[in-house]
């Protein structure tokens, strides 16, 4: 098992799943992040730190976000590691709390 960030991180980017991470599993792109399925250890750490709700066990995952498991799975491998936190993005479509 994995876990997966789904579209809810879209123009969010929220970071303090990525300061917790033990393995650094969290890639970072301009709005957004991924989970490494080849790094993560399914701690589950991550969950409870991100203010969207936008990370899910890959056994879990809500069916209209499916897609994301194998986005986050070909794509994070491409992307820069984060492993701290950083101030979130608050895009124009995140719907997440303000700092």
């Amino acid at each position: 098992m994995t876990y997966v960030v789904t579209e809810l991180c879209v123009d969010c980017k929220y970071t303090d799943c990525a300061a917790v991470c033990p393995v650094e599993a969290f890639h970072e792109l301009t709005d957004r992040l991924y989970i490494n399925a080849e790094t993560c250890i399914d701690c589950d750490a991550c969950v409870p730190e991100c203010p969207v709700e936008a990370i899910f066990p890959d056994t879990a995952v809500p069916e209209e976000y499916e897609h994301w498991t194998a986005i986050n799975i070909e794509e994070a491998p491409k992307y820069p590691i984060i492993s701290m936190k950083i101030p979130a993005l608050h895009g124009p479509t995140c719907t997440g709390p303000a700092e």
